[in-house]
């Protein structure tokens, strides 16, 4: 047996004379040179300094732009929201080491959980530590092998990673395509219940989805709508809760999830909000919630107070709509073309990778902060640099960044 083993070169005769490790080593090497040749490499620049639109970057003399974060509202580093972080530590400490059914909920975790509830106006809400985690945790705990769950086919990584986890039927429609949505929900009609999952705001294109039309279709076919709103919650709509209140169907939407780790403070945590039963249930079967620590004390902190600021006021809410029209025009009308429609998130469309990565190098050396993203992040030839505004960006910071990318843009060929 050993020497037919050999002889038909199986992996014992491939890994003869190499170690287990050794093996591996090489198989890895493989994987990453092969990336590096694609011009795909993600690099990680170390910054040095706090969250904002003004940050250090290690190897740089001089203050960098920063076009590429997630802090839509400027709160990472209000000193408000810092404040209370601090003292949320000092008063309920670093951490509850422990999960939340045996020793890991305090009355914080209670009270953000109605704030977050009462914020988008539903029932209840039950925290994660991400939302990652929170669209890891749902569909499993929700679906059965009698219900039916529809997907938008560019729907964020982690609604396809829980989704592929439940045991559901599953159907991907084409991004968007309300037709091919349509048909997919006659064909689900024979399933006990059906969902229909989308991002309210897909991060790569910044494009809204279509939710009238979506939650049209859900009420003509008997089906629940799921929105992730991670690229929405805070800023989108007259009070920012997001794309439902954008687009008038905050009554229609029956699960909302979304992050504290964006808009609200841009620590980390995420959340689920909907009917209190489906909340109930998650607390009992959720493997993310049942299984993964606690959200840190300060996390809770910071995030509550962000909420407080942003439910005091909707100019918070409404001040980044300006600065991104601003960019927008500015930066098509220099010859680029921009993804996506009033929203922060203004994608650079470049389609190759190595020319978006060679752009983002010479835009640092600019003093402009920006990344390029391209495939397995983007479908392949649809690389681009996503640039995101910020409330706490001034309109000096983008018509710098304009003139930085109109001078990389015509370096490279990309406009006249």
């Amino acid at each position: 047996m050993w020497a037919r083993c050999l002889a038909i070169g199986s992996p014992l005769k491939a890994g003869r004379g190499l170690s287990a490790v050794a093996q591996l080593r090489g198989v890895l090497e493989k994987e990453l040179d092969a990336i590096r040749g694609a011009g795909t490499w993600k690099g990680e620049r170390i910054i040095t300094s706090k969250q904002g639109p003004h940050i250090k970057v290690e190897g740089k003399d001089t203050g960098i732009l920063n076009f590429c974060a997630n802090n839509y509202l400027g709160l990472s580093s209000h000193p408000e929201v810092i404040r209370a972080a601090c003292e949320t530590l000092e008063e309920f400490g670093a951490g509850l080491s422990s999960v939340r059914f045996i020793c890991g909920t305090q009355n914080i975790h209670k009270s953000l959980e109605e704030k977050i509830a009462r914020f988008h106006q539903r029932e209840d809400a039950i925290l994660y530590i991400s939302c990652f985690d929170a669209n890891a945790g749902i569909f499993e705990a929700l679906l059965s092998p009698e219900d039916a769950v529809l997907s938008d086919e560019l729907n964020h990584a982690s609604i396809i990673d829980g989704i592929r986890l439940c045991k559901a039927n599953k159907y991907r429609y084409k991004h968007m395509d309300l037709d091919d949505l349509e048909a997919k929900l006659k064909d689900a009609q024979k399933h006990r219940l059906r969902l229909i999952a989308t991002d309210g705001v897909f991060s790569m294109d910044g494009d809204i989805a279509p939710l009238r039309e979506i939650c049209d279709l859900a009420k003509r076919y008997n089906a629940l709508v799921f929105i992730d709103e991670c690229h929405s919650t805070g800023f989108m709509g007259p009070n920012g809760r997001g794309t439902d209140e954008l687009l008038g169907v905050m009554d229609q939407v029956t699960i909302v999830n979304s992050t504290l780790g964006k808009a609200l403070g841009g620590a980390a945590g995420g959340y689920t909000t909907g009917p209190k039963p489906l909340i109930d249930l998650l607390r009992q079967r959720s493997r993310p919630y049942l299984f993964s620590n606690t959200l840190p004390p300060a996390v809770v902190g910071s995030a509550s107070k962000a909420l407080d600021l942003l439910m005091e006021s909707n100019e918070i809410a409404q001040s980044v709509a300006t600065k991104t029209k601003r960019f927008r025009t500015k930066m098509t009308e220099a010859g680029f073309t921009i993804a996506g429609k009033d929203h922060p998130i203004c994608p650079v469309m470049l389609g190759d990778a190595r020319l978006a990565s060679l752009m983002a190098d010479d835009l640092l050396q600019r003093g402009i902060y920006v990344i390029g993203f391209s495939f397995p992040v983007v479908p392949k030839g649809k690389a681009r640099i996503r640039v995101q505004i910020s409330t706490a960006h001034s309109d000096d910071d983008i018509d710098n960044c304009v003139q930085m990318f109109t001078e990389v843009g015509r370096k490279h060929g990309v406009i006249p």
